[in-house]
């Protein structure tokens, strides 16, 4: 399955976009690992490598404004410093 086909199928995890076709990998890491559920986030790591979701979310962590619940934060910066290589 292709990241277009993720987002597609899991249209409720992007209810404030109208086209979800032009997401980039950025916004999706950014809903899949706020509002998803656990097989989601397994889907996305599949699709798009743990590494590559865990510099997108390292890289939204460091902006001025972060949009992540501070428990959803904490438990990803554990769960990737634990599994992820970068």
């Amino acid at each position: 399955m292709g990241i277009e086909n993720f987002v597609k199928k899991r249209r409720y995890l992007f209810w404030s976009v109208k086209d979800v076709g032009q997401l980039s990998d950025s916004v999706i890491v950014e809903s899949v690992l706020q509002y998803g559920d656990f097989d989601d986030v397994r889907k996305l790591i599949a699709i798009l490598g743990r590494d590559q979701v865990a510099r997108i979310f390292r890289r939204h962590l460091r902006q001025r404004r972060v949009n992540y619940d501070p428990r959803i934060a904490h438990y990803f910066t554990l769960f990737f410093r634990q599994h992820a290589k970068t």
